[in-house]
C-alpha cells in the first residue's frame, strides 16, 4: 500500500510542477531519457550513447537520473520526459494501482538481477544453506534487489527467519557497512563495487544472485501509450541504438568496451570498467534482444509474490508491446 500512495504522490507533484514551469522539449530528434539511477550495469546503453549510436539516428538523448522507478513513472505520466529505464515492477504497480494511462514497456536492457553476493570469507563451495544463521544485507525492503535475494534463498531450501535478512542498511551504503561492521558475514553489491571490495581485501564474490534467479526482464525501456503511438519511428531508432550498443559491448574485448563506457563513469579507471564488462558478461546479465518473453516477466511476478509484495497478477500483453522491438530485431538478423 505504501508503495501505491508513493507512486499517486510522485505522479500528482510532477503533473502539477509540469503545468506550473512546462518542460517539454521543442526539438523533434530529442529524446528525454529518465534512468532509475547511473550505474554500469546498464553499459549498453551508454555505449550507444557514447558510440554515437543514437546520433547515426538522427536522435539526440536529454539523460537524467530519476533515483528510483516511482520517480521515473512520475515523470513519464507528467510528461515531463519522454522515456523512463527502470525495472517493469513499477509498471506492474501503475497497473494494479487501477491507472488507465499506464505506461507500457518497449524494449528490455537487462534480463537478471546484476548484484553479486560477497562474503568476508572466501568460500571455496558456497551453498545458499551456508547463510543460515548469518548476517546479510539485503538492501531496502520491497526493491527488486532484495525481493530477488530471498527468492533465490527460499528456492534453495531457506527460510529468512533462518538467518538475519537485514534491510535496513541503505543500498548507498551496504559496501561501507559491510567492510567496517565485523558483524555483517554476507552482502550483494553490484559493479563496480564488488570488485573494488574484492580488490581491497575486504571480500570474495562466491556467487551471481541472476545466475541463481533465473532470466528476469530487471530493467527495461518505457513509455506512454500515446508517446509511443505518435512516435514510432523514434522508438524504432532508438530501439536501433540499442541493440548496437549491445552488440557492441559483447562483439569486442573488455577493454575495448570499457573505453568506450568510460566517458559515462568519470572517476572509475578503465581497469575497473574492464572488469566491470567481463563480470557482467560471465553473468550473462544482459538481453540480446529488446524483446521481452512472457515466462520472465510471470518469473518476476512470482519474485515479487513470494516478498508478499504484489497484491494482483497483470497479464503480460497489459503492459508489454513488443511490436517495435519485434521489428527491429528482425533487421538484424
Amino acid at each position: 500500500m505504501k508503495k501505491i500512495v508513493s507512486f499517486i504522490m510522485c505522479c500528482l507533484m510532477l503533473v502539477s510542477s509540469t503545468f506550473l514551469f512546462g518542460c517539454k522539449s521543442t526539438d523533434s530528434n530529442v529524446i528525454r531519457l529518465s534512468e532509475v539511477t547511473h550505474s554500469t550495469f546498464y553499459a549498453p546503453l551508454y555505449v550507444a550513447i557514447n558510440n554515437g549510436y543514437f546520433e547515426d539516428e538522427g536522435l539526440k538523448i536529454e539523460l537524467t537520473s530519476g533515483e528510483g522507478a516511482d520517480k521515473v513513472m512520475a515523470s513519464i505520466t507528467s510528461k515531463s520526459v519522454d522515456i523512463g529505464f527502470c525495472g517493469p515492477e513499477a509498471v506492474i504497480y501503475c497497473k494494479v494501482n487501477g491507472q488507465k494511462d499506464h505506461p507500457v514497456v518497449f524494449a528490455q536492457l537487462t534480463k537478471r538481477d546484476g548484484s553479486f553476493l560477497v562474503s568476508k570469507t572466501d568460500i571455496k563451495d558456497f551453498k545458499w544453506s551456508d547463510l543460515r544463521g548469518k548476517r546479510l544485507l539485503a538492501g531496502r525492503k520491497g526493491g527488486v534487489p532484495a525481493m530477488t535475494l530471498q527468492y533465490v534463498i527460499n528456492q534453495n531450501g531457506v527460510n529468512l527467519n533462518e538467518l538475519n535478512f537485514d534491510t535496513s542498511v541503505a543500498f548507498a551504503n551496504m559496501a561501507g557497512v559491510f567492510q567496517a561492521d565485523d558483524s555483517v558475514d554476507f552482502t550483494t553489491l553490484f559493479e563496480p563495487t564488488a570488485s573494488e571490495v574484492v580488490a581491497n581485501g575486504k571480500g570474495y564474490i562466491i556467487a551471481s544472485v541472476g545466475q541463481e534467479s533465473g532470466e528476469v526482464p530487471y530493467t527495461a525501456f518505457t513509455a506512454s501509450k500515446s508517446f509511443i503511438k505518435n512516435n514510432p519511428d523514434k522508438i524504432k531508432k532508438f530501439i536501433r541504438a540499442l541493440v548496437k550498443g549491445y552488440r557492441f559491448t559483447v562483439e569486442n574485448d573488455s577493454l575495448t568496451v570499457a573505453r568506450s563506457l568510460a566517458p559515462s563513469f568519470d572517476g572509475i579507471s578503465i581497469e575497473a570498467l574492464k572488469i566491470t564488462i567481463e563480470n557482467y558478461i560471465k553473468a550473462d546479465a544482459w538481453s540480446s534482444t529488446p524483446v521481452m518473453n512472457e515466462e520472465s516477466f510471470n518469473r518476476l511476478q512470482d519474485i515479487m509474490e513470494n516478498a508478499n509484495e504484489l497484491s494482483a497478477r497483470v497479464d503480460f500483453s497489459d503492459i508489454v508491446d513488443n511490436t517495435y522491438a519485434s521489428e527491429v530485431i528482425d533487421e538484424f538478423k
